[in-house]
């Protein structure tokens, strides 16, 4: 019998295409925006379904299948090939049935359906993230035909609610709660969710927050009597990233892992009541988020940002204000402006463990097929990876698409780095084999 590799092969394009084409023709079904869009990924899992189940363990296959679904339409999907040793295990996860919204007036193609340009493949989730997801199809398909003696199982996880997580009780969160993951200590496990055909090395942390002025509404020819909410949320919002951004610089270790930003801070959405051009608004609230490299932790940002907030609260007179009439308090009436925060589930990164057996499998396998390696970071967030590697998990973090196209108008991926991802996993999956 043939190496690992001459087994696997590589990538059958047609079948590849094939299977990728019909998961881009349901992308405008698992768009994921709520409460307007709610996907309904049972659409992408179903077609994963029609290739792997000829191969599953009740067909008399290797497959061992499981879908695992909080709402109705929205499962999850766990395969495994069983290896002959106990425990040891490769796994590649991560890899989301929900795309982001897209709006086919602005795109130059049909987001949602598959165009093939010479080696571009374009719609929406080519590259985020149901290239992804095809790709890991075809390569259980491959391992489940020819029947490869493993000494690893390899277990690819596909989850739902990934773009989105107000909707909680769906993905992968709930999957690592209900013990889904427990199984895939005993080898690296592959976040297959990001780009560029290396190595990602960090991610940063994520967190959400809004900012709720209060002042007092009244009519724009009298500003005088009048507490501008909007202005308000402007001045405050300027000193707390200031301080932000003194609090958590550039930190030193972010250079070693080529982050090429630092923690940020920015708002995002602006909303206010409405009424008349004429009338100074009461309200508004001002929410955006923060990205945090790894080598800071999220309890600090929230405690620190909630003591910028106090601190203007306690002296708002204080804020720079704009103009002979603008202003925070109103002593006659003994008003006083008042800005409240709130802030989302955190969801914190990862600098990815360089010396593990996982990052070192994969850097080799990177450099035999792309011929160079790379890594990089980035202040992207992905869901469940801080509290893998908190409890052990050797998580990495690799992808094929491209960034450049992630979330954006005119989506698409290369087909020779598909290809090439197909190669590095079996490469991982072959040098396992020696571990």
């Amino acid at each position: 019998m043939g190496s690992i590799e001459d087994i696997l092969g590589e990538l059958e394009k047609d079948s590849y295409i094939s299977l990728l084409s019909k998961l881009i023709g349901e992308a405008k079904f698992v768009q994921n925006n709520p409460p307007d869009l709610v996907p309904v990924e049972d659409k992408i899992g179903s077609h994963v379904l029609d290739v792997l189940l000829p191969y599953s363990t009740d067909n008399g296959g290797p497959l061992n299948i499981k879908q695992v679904s909080y709402v109705h339409g929205r499962g999850n999907l766990i395969i495994e090939y069983p290896g002959s040793v106990p425990k040891k295990v490769v796994s590649f996860v991560g890899s989301h049935m929900d795309v982001v919204p897209a709006d086919p007036d602005t795109w130059e193609f049909d987001p949602f359906s598959l165009s093939v340009d010479g080696d571009k493949l374009r719609g929406r989730g080519t590259t985020d993230c149901l290239g992804h997801v095809a790709l890991l199809t075809e390569l259980l398909k491959k391992i489940a035909q020819t029947k490869p003696p493993l000494k690893s199982s390899v277990v690819v996880i596909f989850i739902a609610s990934e773009e989105n997580n107000s909707i909680q009780g769906i993905g992968v969160e709930q999957l690592w709660a209900d013990g889904y993951f427990d199984n895939l200590k005993g080898g690296p496990l592959y976040w297959i969710d990001t780009a560029d055909s290396q190595p990602c090395i960090g991610t940063g942390g994520s967190l959400t927050w809004s900012i709720k002025t209060t002042g007092k509404l009244f009519h724009s020819g009298m500003p005088d009597k009048a507490i501008n909410a909007l202005e308000l949320a402007m001045d405050a919002l300027k000193p707390i990233q200031l301080s932000f951004y003194k609090d958590f610089p550039a930190d030193p270790k972010e250079a070693a892992y080529k982050f090429t930003i630092p923690s940020t801070m920015k708002p995002t959405q602006w909303n206010y009541p409405g009424g008349g051009i004429n009338q100074i608004p009461g309200e508004s609230t001002i929410a955006g988020d923060v990205r945090l490299t790894p080598f800071y932790e999220m309890d600090d940002v929230k405690t620190k940002i909630q003591g910028y907030v106090d601190e203007i609260n306690a002296h708002v007179e204080n804020l720079e204000s704009r103009g002979p009439v603008s202003k925070y308090t109103l002593p006659d009436e003994g008003l006083r402006g008042r800005i409240d925060i709130s802030f989302g589930v955190p969801l914190p990164g990862i600098a990815c463990d360089l010396n593990s057996i996982g990052y070192k499998v994969l850097y080799n396998a990177t450099e035999k097929v792309i011929g160079y390696v790379k890594p990089y970071s980035l202040t992207g967030s992905l869901p469940l990876v801080y509290d893998l590697q908190k409890e052990g998990y050797d998580v990495q973090n690799v992808g094929y698409g491209l960034t450049d196209t992630y979330h954006a108008d005119n989506e698409y991926c290369l087909y020779s780095d598909m290809s090439n991802g197909y190669k590095v996993f079996v490469s991982i999956i072959s040098q396992l084999e020696e571990v």
